[in-house]
């Protein structure tokens, strides 16, 4: 094992500006090699540390974003099945962007999934880079950073960690479910009356 620790950081200083090419390039390529975000981002930060993995991921991440977005407009039955996975997990169930971000985070959730929300929410490409962009940041720093040892901590830990993300969840849709009805029954009026 020794042998196996002291050998990768070898074989990435001899392939120079090629090992995060090929890195960035397995992030564009880890649906279809059926790759978790989370594996991808933790091999990142043990392959380039915390500060390159992390940009490396965050390059990654956006450009499959930009990817999704492209394959989307381009071939309408991929986003019919998307739109049916959407469907089969959430219902008629509406996320807000704050629900989003932080779905992201989670590693049990479909990475296209919530790209397809974000296209839902947003007006055009710019804002939905946008989002895309602000979105993969946090995943990719915790994953990259704490990721090992995340999957390291004792399951007492880890379900602590899960019920906090539960709760914040639930209750940015109950906020947002309230400014809903506040909005419906009483509009705001408007300062040319």
């Amino acid at each position: 094992m020794n042998l196996f620790n002291e050998t990768i950081p070898h074989v990435i200083e001899e392939a120079g500006w090629l090992a995060p090419v090929l890195f960035i390039i397995i992030h564009l390529l880890r649906p279809f090699l059926f790759l978790p975000v989370i594996v991808v981002c933790i091999a990142g930060g043990y392959l380039f540390g915390f500060i390159y993995g992390s940009v490396y991921s965050i390059i990654g991440m956006t450009l499959m974003s930009f990817c999704f977005y492209k394959l989307i407009v381009i071939f309408p039955s991929f986003r019919a099945r998307i739109s049916k996975l959407k469907e089969q997990l959430f219902k008629e169930r509406v996320l807000t962007l704050g629900q989003v971000m932080i779905l992201r985070i989670m590693p049990f959730i479909h990475f296209h999934l919530l790209s397809l929300y974000l296209m839902e929410m947003t007006a055009n490409f710019k804002d939905y880079m946008r989002y895309s962009i602000i979105g993969v940041i946090l995943p990719s720093i915790v994953y990259t950073a704490f990721g090992q040892a995340i999957t390291e901590m004792p399951v007492y830990v880890s379900l602590l960690i899960l019920t906090a993300m539960i709760m914040l969840f639930t209750y940015l849709g109950k906020k947002a479910t309230i400014a809903y009805k506040w909005r419906r029954f009483f509009p705001e009026k408007s300062t040319s009356e």
